[in-house]
């Protein structure tokens, strides 16, 4: 009967340490707020909405559906809960080395800190360097695979295209008034 009894008053604490957390699922996100919105869809079936998706300063994403993340309840009171550290399976980077950080996305964007160097991964897609005034690179060498083309001229001219012209150029001869050789060295 005594067991009964301190079975009858720990109960309500046993339901509020069960209803602490649960996993879940994103089902909708309103990322137009200061605090980002969530739908999630508990591992019992139980649909959550407007929780607050609590993210690290400096970060911020809008997840896909189904991403998941832990939903935590305060005091096991299931009325209003927030979640954190919502993360996505599905495109997560695998296999980095110990102490290496990635920032990706769906479409196969990153930026991996290796233990080699930084590799940034534009997955095709272009890359939009705006609103600096200055761009400096401190280093002793810079490496370009591709073409260069400088917009700022009307002409639009490339660094080959700029090239060719120095290569091929000749000049008014002073005294003969004929054109010149071709440079001796090309560019």
């Amino acid at each position: 009967m005594q067991e009964r009894i301190i079975g009858r008053m720990l109960a309500p604490l046993q339901r509020a340490i069960a209803n602490m957390a649960a996993r879940a699922t994103v089902a909708l996100v309103n990322s137009a707020g200061r605090i980002q919105r969530v739908q999630m869809r508990l591992l019992n079936g139980e649909a959550k909405q407007g929780l607050d998706h609590f993210e690290a300063y400096g970060l911020t994403s809008n997840p896909h559906p189904g991403a998941e993340g832990l939903a935590l309840f305060l005091a096991g009171d299931r009325s209003h809960g927030v979640v954190i550290n919502i993360g996505d399976r599905r495109y997560r980077l695998t296999s980095l080395a110990p102490g290496e950080v990635a920032l990706y996305d769906d479409l196969g964007q990153k930026v991996h800190l290796t233990r080699g160097g930084i590799v940034i991964d534009g997955a095709g897609l272009p890359m939009l360097l705006t609103n600096t005034p200055l761009v400096r690179m401190e280093t002793p060498q810079l490496e370009v695979t591709g073409e260069i083309k400088d917009r700022c001229d009307t002409d639009g001219r490339t660094m080959s295209g700029m090239r060719a012209i120095y290569n091929s150029h000749t000049h008014p001869e002073n005294d003969s008034g004929g054109p010149t050789d071709q440079p001796n060295q090309s560019m």
